[in-house]
């Protein structure tokens, strides 16, 4: 597998293994299976996990697949949604985060933690379910004096690595953390050919992912691509019950144009949108949600590939798709 620069954790498989799909929170899997998929992965070359308490049985299955003896090489991330507590809450809340994780993966460090909550303006308003966004919003006072304090102390008492943000959040904010003083060393980014978070996004604002994309490289900030396949919408058939309503469902029908093209074109949605997100400039590792090893080879095969011919991603973007 292709390895890319990755920061201060030097270089990176293309591809990283998610938790979403290994912990039982993207459709039907067994813990044998989930377990198999992750020891199919490392020897495929994948060298990064990345975990989280909120996918599910994630964390206990990489407890329970290594038995806290990491192979050598892989490298394990964890991240927590703080939201907006009040600010004596905020180094307990993700100590005690980062804590449970290690413990559920029997292991003494994670090399990245990321603040998975969106990071937002003190006085910004969401459009959608502003009562419940210091649930799921990190205000930016709290972010620059008490969040990123909070993460240099756990990496100075050797309890990550390393720290990031989830990009998905408020634009104008996000691109200001990524040009702070005190700048994370990795950021997850939205790499779709739809330019869609989905059901993360929670903002009016317009979507602006490869400008922070973009700014993250110039920026020296290590990019993990998320929602290659856009939560299913850029694959055959979503493999999960959705509402009407849901963005993600909204995202699937929208992408009618794109799985006419595969069609034509005799491949399959997933791998050409994984080898799309590969394909953007500056990527160093996208992170799959597979739940099968059956998902991951494809995956893997589609790594191997290598990235879309530039005719084919020119043939994508005209479908005009991205939001």
């Amino acid at each position: 597998m292709k390895k890319n620069k990755f920061g201060a954790l030097g270089a990176v498989g293309a591809l990283t293994l998610g938790g979403g799909g290994i912990g039982q929170a993207w459709g039907e899997t067994s813990r044998e299976e989930a377990i198999a998929t992750i020891h199919a992965a490392v020897d495929a070359g994948i060298d990064l996990l990345d975990t989280a308490p909120m996918y599910r049985n994630c964390e206990a299955i990489v407890g329970e697949a290594f038995n806290g003896r990491l192979p050598s090489g892989l490298r394990v991330t964890t991240k927590y949604g703080l939201g907006t507590p009040v600010p004596s809450e905020v180094e307990k809340l993700l100590t005690a985060s980062l804590e449970g994780s290690l413990k559920a993966m029997k292991i003494d460090h994670a090399d990245i933690f990321f603040l998975h909550s969106n990071i937002c303006a003190d006085d910004y308003v969401y459009a959608i379910r502003p009562d419940m966004q210091d649930g799921f919003a990190t205000r930016w006072s709290l972010y620059a004096e008490l969040v990123i304090p909070a993460f240099e102390k756990l990496k100075a008492a050797g309890k990550i690595k390393s720290w990031g943000i989830t990009a998905s959040g408020v634009p104008d904010a996000i691109v200001r953390a990524l040009k702070h003083d005190k700048k994370p060393d990795f950021a997850q980014v939205v790499t779709n050919l739809l330019d869609s978070a989905g059901s993360l996004r929670r903002y009016a604002d317009p979507a602006r992912p490869r400008e922070i994309l973009q700014t993250a490289v110039e920026q020296g900030v290590g990019v993990l691509g998320i929602r290659a396949v856009q939560a299913g919408a850029l694959t055959a058939q979503v493999d999960r019950d959705l509402s009407p309503n849901n963005p993600d469902n909204k995202d699937y029908i929208r992408a009618a144009p794109f799985r006419a093209l595969c069609h034509q074109i005799g491949q399959d949605p997933a791998v050409i949108a994984h080898r799309y997100a590969l394909s953007l400039p500056g990527v160093a590792t996208v992170i799959l949600g597979v739940k099968n090893r059956q998902e991951l080879k494809q995956c893997v095969d589609g790594e191997a590939a290598g990235p879309l011919e530039p005719a084919l991603m020119a043939k994508i973007d005209a479908l005009g798709l991205r939001q």
